[in-house]
């Protein structure tokens, strides 16, 4: 049996982007940079554009002038698209709801949730809190009533109400018709990983 050798992948390691962004948010031009690093400004405007490669000291030198790890050209982007289709169903405690949650489910900073709700739909028979420091409700379509301890809050779509998750809430569906709600979570209040 004959080995197999792995051959390059045809896709190559982009790393200019991410040289130009951080040279860009430090205030640097491509001549100081150029100056710093003994690189001519032609070389470093290829390479920034991913037309040449540079060697692995050149590319050591380029980081350590701009205090940017080398690793941190390398990192797979962070960008991670939920289609609403695919989106998990969740059940926060209300009733009358469909709940997806439209972030990822590792995702710790943020939280989504995109409600339908029919009408009548609640939070329940009590008053709540989210373990989160801020919350955002955006109606989508329909009506919507939030209500706190002290007073009720009604909304219509295109209408956006912030207040901190920790505040006892709860909320309905007044109208006739469904509602859409976009719930944002800061941080996320429950993640969901397995």
């Amino acid at each position: 049996m004959r080995p197999v050798h792995p051959t390059p992948s045809q896709n190559r390691v982009r790393v200019g982007a991410r040289l130009r962004s951080s040279r860009r948010a430090q205030g640097l031009t491509i001549e100081q940079l150029a100056s710093a690093t003994s690189l001519t400004k032609g070389f470093i405007s290829r390479v920034e554009r991913d037309e040449t490669s540079p060697s692995v000291a050149t590319l050591l030198t380029m980081c350590e002038v701009l205090s940017l790890p080398i690793g941190a050209l390398f990192e797979a982007s962070e960008t991670e698209l939920v289609s609403l289709a695919d989106a998990p169903l969740i059940n926060m405690g209300g009733r009358g709801t469909i709940e997806r949650m439209v972030t990822p489910r590792g995702q710790s900073k943020i939280q989504m949730l995109r409600s339908t709700l029919e009408p009548g739909a609640d939070g329940g028979d009590k008053l709540y809190t989210v373990n989160c420091d801020v919350e955002v409700v955006h109606v989508i379509s329909g009506n919507f009533e939030i209500q706190f301890t002290d007073r009720t809050v009604s909304l219509v779509a295109g209408d956006t109400i912030t207040f901190p998750g920790r505040e006892l809430h709860n909320w309905k569906n007044p109208g006739a018709a469904e509602a859409e709600v976009l719930w944002t979570l800061v941080p996320a209040a429950w993640s969901g990983a397995v």
